[in-house]
């Protein structure tokens, strides 16, 4: 989904007081994860993510493939936390 920096800086707002409700553990992404994911994102629409890996690389790639799989956007990174968005089939949230 394409969202424009006025949008982003929305969600960035709206999420900024939320705790992580997905955490990747050391077992990595499993499809257990994603389902779960998915599932949250449809129910929540904006949600942290946190992701426990060591490297930058590893994280960056988790979060990527979590995107790619749930059909998510990220929204924000900062250390082992991101930010992903996917509007519900019945969005609540609305923008400006």
């Amino acid at each position: 989904m394409n969202l424009n920096e006025k949008q982003k800086r929305h969600l960035r707002t709206l999420a900024h007081n939320r705790k992580p409700l997905i955490i990747v553990g050391d077992k990595g992404l499993t499809e257990n994860l994603i389902t779960e994911t998915d599932l949250t994102l449809e129910h929540h629409e904006l949600i942290k993510v946190r992701v426990n890996a060591d490297d930058r690389d590893s994280r960056d790639a988790m979060i990527k493939e979590l995107c790619d799989k749930t059909k998510a956007t990220l929204i924000k990174r900062i250390g082992h936390i991101a930010t992903l968005y996917r509007p519900a089939k019945e969005p609540v949230i609305k923008f400006p």
